[in-house]
């Protein structure tokens, strides 16, 4: 079999650099199952490199260019004892570039490569076959980074988030985003009202990324993720992702105002969002450790009626951030 290496794209965090090569080495032996031997990381003239092996590199060429982390693609090559690194094409099927994602900056915002990595595994972990254009929804859509990743990947996305004034930057970054781009759109904030009864606002976006594209839509609801299946009434979806707040407020008012707790939140809103999921869809959640560990999270999603991907390289994904949060990636499937 044919031997390949990855070049990982260069991250402004330095910790997630750090890990970034490992971590998509897993991402890739998810994704790309039996189609790739991966090797894991390896080093060659003292920069890290993921490797694998396979006789079908077409066949895996989609997965590696989706990659969160992959920048170029090498295979070894080598005669007499030299050994060469050839380039290798990677198709660009994103369907955005990656400014949409990158220009937003604010506290507390999750890094894109790690969210992208997220999606992939989630999305990799579906058992449905879609019969029209994936749909995500992010129940802790904050400021849109999962919703911006959903987008470029070629997903419709969902969203429900609890501060308006968040949707409202989002919104406004979108608008401006768009025009500047010459992006063909309707983009829209709305009140939304259900039997007289004011139930929040509604972020409305239809966007063609190139003429002839298929159409893409956004929706983003304000409003109580743990009312998610209120808000969105009968509307299913194939995947579900989100990133656990650390320490970041998701609570509402009738609940006795703030609520800091990833493990009450999670255990309030994880069968919700089972309960959003097609059946074959996929959940995947990041979520910090020190407050609620994988044993527990396993416990709440089985409690929900899923079936927990808990073997193999679903349980390497775990990783530091800083001191006070040890951040993990956990997916579950609906049957």
């Amino acid at each position: 079999m044919a031997q390949y290496l990855i070049l990982v794209t260069p991250s402004a965090n330095r910790v997630f650099a750090g890990q970034a090569a490992g971590l998509s080495a897993i991402e890739l032996e998810i994704c790309a199952g039996s189609a790739a031997a991966v090797s894991g990381v390896q080093t060659v003239a003292g920069v890290d490199y993921v490797g694998f092996e396979t006789d079908d590199y077409p066949a895996v060429s989609g997965v590696v260019s989706r990659l969160s982390s992959a920048y170029a693609v090498f295979e070894r090559v080598g005669a007499d004892g030299v050994e060469l690194l050839r380039p290798v094409e990677l198709v660009d099927t994103d369907r955005f570039a990656d400014d949409l994602v990158t220009i937003p900056k604010y506290q507390g915002k999750t890094n894109e490569q790690f969210t992208r990595l997220l999606i992939n595994i989630t999305a990799a972990s579906m058992t449905r076959d879609a019969s029209g254009p994936i749909t995500l929804l992010d129940p802790l859509a904050g400021r849109g980074t999962t919703l911006s990743v959903g987008l470029t990947l070629g997903y419709d996305v969902a969203g429900v988030e609890s501060d308006v004034k968040a949707v409202e930057a989002y919104a406004a970054f979108l608008k401006t985003y768009l025009r500047r781009k010459r992006l063909k759109h309707k983009a829209s904030m709305d009140p939304v009202r259900r039997e007289g009864r004011s139930l929040g606002r509604r972020l409305q976006v239809e966007v063609t990324p190139e003429p002839g594209d298929r159409q893409q839509q956004l929706t983003v609801l304000t409003g109580d993720t743990r009312q998610s299946a209120v808000l969105w009434g009968k509307r299913k979806f194939d995947l579900v992702v989100a990133d656990a707040p650390y320490g970041v407020v998701h609570g509402s008012a009738d609940r006795g105002g703030r609520d800091r707790s990833s493990a009450g939140l999670l255990a309030d809103a994880l069968p919700v969002w089972a309960g959003q999921l097609k059946h074959g869809g996929a959940l995947g959640l990041a979520w910090n450790t020190y407050g609620l560990t994988r044993e527990e999270l396993t416990a709440i999603a089985d409690g929900a009626g899923l079936e927990p991907m808990d073997d193999g390289p679903y349980l390497r994904l775990g990783h530091r951030v800083d001191s006070s949060i040890f951040r993990d990636a956990f997916v579950a499937r609906k049957p």
